[in-house]
């Protein structure tokens, strides 16, 4: 996506990303962490405000800090780093609530064909998984890259 994004630290391994978001509500540093499941080659990805204490992320937080399509194009930042890393890795990803879902949705719908270029995407509907489209409300979202 050729849209602005923060500058990101991450660990060796690529599995945990941190950036910083700047808007009217200050500057609120964010995680972005991929956890291994129990099927190969499947990861979770969580984002998310950065706890000050525990250091962990707070899914929970709604941060409206005037900045989503960056705060987006750096997450999309850390998929493509992270599969670069690891190339035949699938990126799963949900809201922490069905609002966040719908969030995530509009954001992938709106950049859908640059998204294409890279990645095979689809959503989860009735417990199935089926190629992403617009305008159809999903549970979850699954990437691939191409």
């Amino acid at each position: 996506m050729k849209l602005p994004k923060y500058p990101l630290k991450a660990e060796k391994s690529l599995m945990v990303f941190e950036f910083t978001s700047e808007g009217p509500k200050g500057k609120i540093k964010k995680l972005v962490k991929y956890s291994e499941t129990n099927l190969k080659d499947l990861y979770n990805l969580a984002f998310g405000d950065k706890d000050n204490v525990t250091g962990e992320i707070n899914d929970s937080t709604i941060s409206n800090n005037g900045d989503s399509d960056m705060v987006l194009a750096t997450v999309v930042a850390t998929v493509y780093a992270f599969t670069d890393k690891y190339p035949d890795s699938w990126v799963f990803a949900t809201g922490s609530t069905k609002a966040r879902t719908r969030l995530y949705r509009i954001g992938i719908s709106k950049y859908l064909l640059e998204i294409k270029r890279d990645f095979q995407v689809f959503g989860l509907k009735d417990e199935e998984w089926e190629p992403f489209e617009k305008d159809v409300v999903y549970e979850a979202f699954l990437v691939k890259r191409k």
